[in-house]
């Protein structure tokens, strides 16, 4: 199962953090594209997760779970600091069983503390009370140290975060990425999920380079709550989907295969109820 790619299409839907300077990556990205390449590597179920903290996106999101039915779960976006809208809208989509949770861009704010705002924790205290998850974006080192305190704020939340928060790979860097993925590990409601990681590594990476970190990661967190995902089409900046899938597994070769069925699988569907 692949916990987290995107479709975007441009001339449906706004996109404000993607330009021409993001190169192969800015042109619309549809399922017709991606599916030969899950079934090469015999995924039968994805998550697709918000790309614009939109209305637009997240309905354009739900028709294309509509007409493809190995999209298993959509994580879509409600603005968390207005929490009577929010609740209006969660009150519509989650009629809709694909409908599984939100995301918001919060790397995108100027404000990088802008998900522990009061608004946001009360938007996210209603996504709680209706049984939804969170995905974190928290992009090293401004969010991840917030997680800790979401999880005290908002018991019974759901969170998981998105991309290992970008560990520093390319400089084979560590502290205090380490120090703050262990402190949200000790939440039992956050999840992780091991995705991303090709493009935090640079050019010419291989197993090797993502192995240190997704072996801290199931140290931290266990396999029980880390999560495989492809994040296509953003990993095609730096390899393609076969290329993230394969090394993905080579760097778990080593662990047994119950930790390996959970990462890559089992996790995702227990986390968002696929």
């Amino acid at each position: 199962m692949d916990a987290h790619q995107h479709f975007w299409n441009l001339q449906q839907v706004e996109y404000p953090w993607l330009g021409p300077e993001h190169g192969p990556i800015y042109r619309s990205f549809e399922p017709g594209e991606l599916e030969p390449q899950l079934l090469a590597a015999g995924i039968d179920k994805t998550v697709l997760v918000q790309a614009a903290n939109s209305y637009e996106d997240t309905e354009y999101m739900l028709s294309q779970a509509e007409r493809f039915g190995w999209i298993g779960g959509v994580v879509g976006w409600v603005p968390l600091m207005k929490r009577r809208e929010a609740e209006e809208k969660l009150k519509q989509w989650t009629k809709n069983p694909v409908f599984k949770g939100i995301r918001h861009l919060i790397h995108d704010e100027r404000d990088p503390d802008w998900v522990i705002q009061g608004e946001v924790i009360e938007g996210l205290r209603v996504l709680a009370a209706y049984g939804m998850t969170f995905d974190v974006v928290a992009v090293f080192p401004d969010h991840l140290k917030h997680v800790p305190l979401l999880a005290e704020q908002v018991p019974g939340l759901k969170l998981v975060i998105d991309h290992l928060a970008k560990p520093p790979i390319a400089k084979k860097g560590w502290e205090p990425w380490a120090e703050q993925l262990e402190r949200a590990a000790q939440y039992p409601d956050v999840y992780a999920k091991v995705s991303g990681l090709n493009t935090a590594a640079g050019d010419d990476w291989t197993a090797a380079d993502l192995k240190p970190y997704i072996d801290f990661a199931v140290k931290t967190f266990g396999a029980e709550r880390l999560m495989f995902g492809s994040d296509w089409p953003v990993a095609i900046m730096a390899g393609d989907y076969a290329q993230v899938w394969c090394e993905t597994n080579k760097a778990l070769e080593s662990y047994p295969k119950a930790d390996k069925e959970a990462i890559l699988g089992g996790t995702a569907a227990r986390f968002y109820h696929l």
